[in-house]
């Protein structure tokens, strides 16, 4: 491949993981150890993230299970599930954290189908800018190479963006079919 091409792949590339880091932290229905990733506790006097502060597991299909490795976390841990986005109250037996996930409704399931698609498409947007700053990046090549050069590189970079998108609008599919299964 074309080394002025690998700028812009690996930069397409990070686009998709970050999408799919988002859709991690989509509940859909099913305990999922990454819907706390995003969520820090404050341990000392820094925020750490929950995963580094004790045990996460999933003894079953909706509920996970954190047991900090110092009791004196525990309310921490709880004020920090209560204070994020996730739309869940912790239960703390003075051991252990459960949070069990409730069956999503039908109009929640569909809220975040949309909430899919829309982060979809942001990352679609920034695909194609990245497109955008690579053909603008290879019209200032004229002047170093042949013109059918550079309409080469810009057909590759085309083929490249079409490539992604289609990745996008796969992981948006998958994602609203995890979503709308119950």
């Amino acid at each position: 491949m074309n080394e002025r091409l690998k700028e812009y792949e690996d930069k397409m590339n990070k686009t998709v993981e970050h999408l799919k880091s988002e859709f991690n932290s989509i509940r859909a229905g099913r305990a999922n150890p990454h819907v706390l990733d995003n969520i820090k506790v404050d341990y000392y006097g820094t925020m750490t993230p929950i995963q580094q502060v004790g045990n996460l597991s999933i003894p079953e299909a909706r509920l996970i299970q954190i047991q900090p490795w110092d009791k004196g976390l525990l309310k921490e841990i709880e004020k920090a599930i209560q204070a994020s986005d996730l739309g869940i109250n912790p239960t703390n037996d003075g051991n252990v954290i459960r949070l069990v996930f409730p069956e999503l409704t039908e109009e929640r399931r569909k809220e975040l189908v949309k909430e899919v698609k829309k982060k979809g498409e942001a990352d679609k947007v920034a695909i194609r800018n990245i497109r955008r700053d690579g053909n603008d990046a290879f019209k200032k090549l004229s002047k170093e190479v042949s013109e059918d050069e550079v309409n080469e590189l810009q057909d590759d970079l085309q083929k490249m963006t079409d490539k992604f998108i289609k990745t996008v609008d796969e992981l948006i599919e998958e994602k609203s079919k995890d979503i709308l299964t119950v």
